[in-house]
């Protein structure tokens, strides 16, 4: 495939970018830029959260986060992200599954590969 935009790499972390938004809510309210320094110092800058507004707006209009509050920090607005309790039981059951399909997908490519 020609150009990164159609990588593997690229396709897992549009997936991902979802459930690692909620997995980083899940402890304490944050905002987008902070967030996004947080996925990316963690993982080593591997992980960013791709199209990250586009991932907190659409969790919020499933009602899986919600905002909580708006400041203004030296001339920037920051607005505040706490998952709600949609959020954590979709997170819960979501990388249930996503555990599941990685497991079965290690399997299946191990008997391949031997």
């Amino acid at each position: 495939m020609a150009g990164a935009s159609h990588s593997f790499s690229s396709y897992y972390k549009r997936a991902v970018s979802p459930l690692l938004t909620l997995s980083m809510l899940k402890d304490r309210p944050m905002y987008g830029y902070e967030l996004s320094t947080l996925v990316s110092g963690k993982s080593g800058g591997l992980l960013k959260v791709s199209v990250l507004y586009t991932v907190l707006f659409r969790l919020q209009a499933q009602g899986y986060i919600e905002t909580i509050s708006n400041v203004i920090v030296d001339g920037r607005a920051r607005t505040y992200y706490a998952i709600t309790d949609a959020g954590r039981a979709y997170l819960e059951k979501t990388l249930a599954e996503y555990r599941t399909l990685n497991q079965l997908f290690l399997e299946l490519t191990e008997e391949t590969a031997s």
